[in-house]
């Protein structure tokens, strides 16, 4: 026989429960209507409903409940029902039908196989009714201990019910333990749900402490700073709160990347809540000083002209042409490009050919700032990556130093004498030059002070060596561009264009005052000099301007260099072991 079922939303009824139910719903009505008719059974099934609102599926309802007598069933002057249940067997539902008048069902009994009064159950009653009273606040355990002797007094299905209600089980779980079959297995589910409960209410607990530390602690500092300041202001000693006031609006106008701008707020507040005598705050200060004065969204916006670039590079340069060419294509690649897709230029050759003023001609032929680095002898990836900022006297790498100088995030750096470049204990800067070397890498370059990620993309990096004393890793990154020592020819050229004009003023001569023909320089560069480059013939030149003006009394009359003056001054100097010996090269 079918029995008709009423669906209740989150309420679980175990056997051997009496409760009233009222009703107000018109289907809920029509079920208690059907089920209590003089020739219906007077028993109702109550079964929890999965959704909300009014189920009309069978996939509304859980298919398992509570067979119970209706006894009593009252209309009330609202239209509704006050009715009292008996709740009898535990049953499980089959070939479940939405009909006129709500859900009808067969019933299938889940018997209960053990006693509900066995010793092993009255220890199980104990230790739920303990458990219950320690898991309850503070202000409600005496009344639960005050009824301990009247929970102990129900009967086991009462006692169940009544837990799981107190308790406030979900539904899942009062399910669960509603269909077990024995008073043992529904007591242990129940004291297991409890000890969860009980667990979770712990770390709970333990996290709202902790938060409200937290807040109590924010709290105190607050009010502490808030009266250091007040302090500093009666004493008319507020400059350190307007140093804070004024890089706050610092970092809030510089435009600084996200990531950048997250870093510095961090940094600042903990600044901000510091001791102005403390100095953890005087480093931070220093580290948003130095943060904030890196280039990060300044640029050059000159754009490039080849046919200008052309020109500064043949006044500034004679011979060489070669050499020009190859940096004029790579200036029309970065024109197309708009970037530095050309590659990095390591220009190699002996010293005095003039590799480090042509790095400053290529920044003046871009347009650009210009700033060199010498790594002759450094030893320490420190100097490229930086200090971390715990570390005392840290500082940043001289790559973020140039660019802080520039002021701009793409000037011309050159990493002169990059053969020169040593390692020991203390790290291999080659490591960290190939990082900042490889386009693939240096868009992410990270420097230890900073603790950010800086685009060193947009930089033009240019190196110098003597030699092809490298490594082929740095050797990979770059491309070799070979300059050539100079003839004879062509340093006399250099000499009436550059060389002579530049003694004059280191000597202070009038350069009018100076009259020295192609064979008499011819004469001093194989005489007394013997090197691939012109910084030799510079200083023979600068030495015999300097010794003409000790035989004319300091005064630059005009004079007429010939070979034998040349040799009359210059041997003087060489007799007294003043002058460089014959073969020797001085070194950049």
């Amino acid at each position: 026989m079918k029995e008709f079922v009423l669906p209740f939303n989150d309420v679980v009824i175990h056997p051997g429960t009496t409760m009233p139910l009222f009703i107000n719903h018109p289907a809920a009505i029509a079920c208690i209507q059907a089920a209590n008719a003089p020739d219906a059974s007077k028993r109702i099934v109550i079964v929890p409903q999965r959704t909300g609102g009014v189920p009309t599926d069978e996939s509304d309802i859980y298919h398992a409940g509570v067979l119970a007598d209706i006894t009593n069933v009252l209309r009330l002057p609202d239209g509704g029902l006050h009715c009292i249940i008996q709740a009898r067997t535990v049953v499980k539902l089959d070939s479940i039908m939405y009909v006129a008048d709500g859900f009808v069902a067969d019933v299938t009994p889940i018997e209960i196989t053990d006693s509900p009064d066995s010793p092993e159950i009255q220890m199980l009653r104990d230790k739920i009714v303990t458990a219950l009273i320690s898991m309850a606040e503070p202000a409600k355990r005496k009344s639960f201990a005050k009824l301990r002797t009247l929970i102990h007094e129900y009967p086991t299905p009462a006692f169940v019910d009544y837990v799981v209600q107190v308790a406030n089980f979900e539904t899942d779980n009062a399910l669960k333990i509603l269909l077990m079959n024995t008073w043992t297995e529904k007591l242990t589910a129940i004291l297991y749900n409890l000890g969860l409960m009980a667990e979770n209410a712990k770390i709970e607990a333990t996290i709202n402490r902790r938060v409200q530390q937290r807040l109590d602690r924010n709290h105190r500092d607050a009010i502490l700073q808030e009266k250091l300041r007040v302090i500093h202001q009666e004493l008319g000693d507020d400059s350190e709160e307007m140093d804070v006031d004024k890089i706050r609006k610092r970092i809030e106008s510089a435009h600084l990347p996200a990531p950048v701008m997250d870093k510095a707020l961090s940094e600042w507040r903990r600044m901000r809540n510091m001791s102005p005598m403390s100095n953890e705050g005087g480093l931070l200060k220093s580290y948003l000083d130095e943060l904030l004065a890196m280039p990060w969204n300044k640029s050059d916006k000159s754009k490039i002209d080849l046919t200008a670039a052309r020109k500064i590079l043949d006044n500034h340069h004679s011979g060489m042409q070669a050499v020009k060419e190859r940096i004029l294509e790579h200036i029309a690649v970065m024109k197309k490009t708009g970037g530095n897709r050309g590659g990095i230029l390591c220009l190699v050759g002996a010293p005095g050919v003039g590799k480090t003023s042509l790095c400053k001609s290529i920044a003046q032929a871009l347009g650009r700032k210009y700033q060199r680095i010498s790594l002759g002898g450094i030893s320490d990836e420190s100097h490229f990556r930086g200090h971390r900022k715990t570390y005392i006297g840290a500082q940043t790498g001289r790559i973020m130093d140039a660019l802080k100088r520039c002021g701009v995030n793409n000037p011309v750096i050159v990493l002169d004498e990059i053969d020169k470049m040593g390692r020991d204990w203390r790290g291999d800067p080659e490591s960290a030059l190939l990082e900042i070397l490889d386009p693939e890498q240096n868009k992410t370059f990270r420097d230890h002070y900073l603790e950010v990620d800086f685009d060193l993309s947009n930089v033009m990096f240019i190196a110098t060596a003597n030699s092809l004393n490298l490594s082929n890793a740095l050797k990979d990154r770059m491309e070799i561009i070979e300059i050539p020592g100079y003839s004879v020819d062509e340093k006399i050229k250099i000499a009436h264009e550059h060389l002579i004009g530049r003694a004059a003023y280191d000597t202070g001569w009038n350069v009018d005052n100076i009259k020295i023909s192609d064979d008499a320089v011819r004469h001093v560069i194989q005489k007394y000099t013997s090197e691939q480059g012109v910084r030799q013939l510079q200083r023979e030149l600068t030495a015999i301007l300097r010794r003409q003006l000790l035989e004319n009394d300091g005064e630059d009359a005009p004079t007429e260099f010939t070979i034998s003056k040349i040799d009359d001054l210059l041997s003087i100097r060489k007799n007294s072991g003043l002058s460089n010996k014959i073969g020797f090269s001085a070194q950049i």
